[in-house]
């Protein structure tokens, strides 16, 4: 095939799936590389649009075994024209359930072709100091696998002579999907006196439910417990308070502390 350029597509609140992405952009090695950071509002406003001479990566977090339900507008308004798709998932050490399978039918249904998919292991949201899951993740093997992946990947579009809808790679999930894209409505963040109202949590908000005015302010109807604006307070002013998403953390500890590897199809 002849590729002519590379957009990477991620889904990021705290920065674990960029990493991976970053490290499969690596790999790959071919230019330019066009960067489309779809986490805050401000990079949903424009749909995409990819023929067939372009390399298309398109990552996200899993949650709750889905893709999240605030990215799924804009994916499905991709418009791909016989794209190569690289379809990436990044979960938090639990599991991934139909996530990958559910990603690679959005990026199929929209006209593009997956040739390749992962999923990959990152610092699970609800990871804290005193209860840590998966953290640390994606650590430098991890990285290094998406060099790897990223490597093999270019290896197997250099060899497509004709890509064809049936080329499809498969990847492992359940359909219908398991499992909801609705996550909890729960008022789970206490701000403290630290707090100095810089903002920084407003602007980094995935859904826009912090108020730019007065960060205490949330809306819980919006939130979608990235924990975002917990991990990246300069402050460290926002703190999960006693309640189901505190529960979670604690019973992910004790439940998924063992490793698991990235997954790779090709």
């Amino acid at each position: 095939m002849d590729i002519t350029s590379v957009k990477l597509v991620y889904f990021s609140p705290t920065g674990t799936t960029g990493r991976v992405v970053q490290g499969i952009a690596e790999g790959i090695g071919a230019g330019p590389v066009d960067r489309v950071d779809i986490t805050t509002p401000p990079g949903r406003q424009t749909p995409l649009t990819m023929g067939p001479d372009a390399l298309l990566v398109v990552a996200v977090p899993v949650y709750m075994g889905r893709v999240p339900a605030l990215v799924l507008d804009w994916l499905a308004s991709m418009r791909l024209d016989g794209t190569p798709a690289v379809c990436v998932v990044v979960y938090g050490n639990r599991v991934y359930d139909d996530a990958l399978l559910e990603l690679r039918d959005m990026v199929a249904g929209c006209g593009g072709i997956p040739i390749a998919g992962a999923a990959f292991v990152g610092e699970h949201s609800f990871s804290s100091t005193e209860f840590p899951t998966a953290h640390g993740r994606p650590d430098a093997d991890d990285v290094a696998s998406a060099v790897v992946f990223g490597r093999t990947v270019w290896e197997k579009v250099q060899g497509i002579a004709d890509l064809a809808p049936d080329m499809a790679v498969q990847v492992p999930g359940e359909s219908p999907y398991r499992g909801s894209n609705v996550l909890w409505n729960v008022d789970f963040i206490v701000v403290n006196d630290a707090c100095i109202q810089c903002g920084t949590c407003a602007d980094l908000c995935p859904a826009g439910a912090i108020d730019a005015v007065d960060s205490a302010v949330i809306d819980t109807e919006a939130c979608i417990t990235c924990c975002a604006c917990v991990k990246q307070c300069p402050q460290q002013a926002r703190i999960m308070m006693p309640g189901p998403v505190l529960d979670a953390q604690k019973r992910l500890h004790t439940l998924f502390s063992a490793p698991k590897q990235p997954e790779v199809f090709v």
